[in-house]
């Protein structure tokens, strides 16, 4: 069972799961298993997926529940006025506060679009392993809220910055990764797309949906003292 995390008669969100595909894809065709199917099945009813999320990633994943509904919710997404945030674990320290403006290419693309993040650290640490040619690690928390949406945008603009989100197989770095698989047993991608915000288009309600971190998220804060940080 997926779970629910927000319900109306409009709309339904859940909180996806690490490595759950939201729909089916050309590039992983073998997978039988993706939320909108699972969501369909589990309500018994259709649903219409109104954003995505890689499949890396955990956290609120919102759905209509009728044409008319995805219409209405469409227009405010794509007016920019969903409101969202996530949180990740990285690489090394980040800055206090940033804006990052970079242009991301579509795969097979050759121009780039316009693709804007910003963050704010949240806290770091330092421990004793030597990982690569450093006799320690550093790492930060950080929470984001992206400007646009492009593919991988997050995982891509933080892999620029040259502190990749821990668990990106894609866009990080392997040997950060084995080394949180070996000694915090963790196997997934650290960022959670942890609130969503906007005004609800029949209601004109404040809406905001909030999502749990993984368990490996909540695992790896807790052995660096920063379970107090996650909302």
């Amino acid at each position: 069972m997926l779970p629910i995390i927000y319900q109306d008669e409009y709309f339904v969100a859940i909180n996806k799961p690490n490595a759950l595909l939201v729909h089916k894809s050309n590039i992983a065709k073998d997978v039988k298993e993706v939320a909108v199917q699972q969501l369909r099945d589990q309500l018994k009813k259709r649903v219409y997926l109104l954003h995505r999320l890689d499949r890396p990633t955990s956290g609120v994943l919102l759905f209509a529940l009728s044409k008319e509904a995805a219409a209405a919710m469409g227009e405010i997404f794509q007016n920019q006025a969903v409101e969202k945030t996530y949180y990740a674990i990285v690489r090394g320290y980040t800055e206090e506060e940033e804006t990052v403006d970079y242009a991301l290419k579509k795969e097979m693309k050759h121009q780039a679009q316009e693709a804007i993040t910003h963050y704010k650290t949240l806290a770091q640490i330092e421990i004793d392993a030597a990982i690569g040619r450093y006799s320690t690690g550093r790492y930060s928390l950080v929470k984001i809220q992206p400007k646009t949406g492009r593919m991988h945008q997050i995982r891509r603009h933080f892999s620029h910055l040259r502190h990749p989100i821990i668990g990106d197989k894609r866009h990080g770095d392997v040997r950060h990764n084995r080394h949180f698989r070996m000694h915090f047993n963790c196997h997934t991608l650290l960022l959670l797309a942890q609130q969503l915000q906007f005004t609800h288009p029949y209601t004109n309600e404040e809406i905001t949906i909030q999502a749990e971190a993984s368990e490996d998220m909540k695992k790896v804060c807790a052995a660096f003292n920063w379970t107090h940080l996650l909302p």
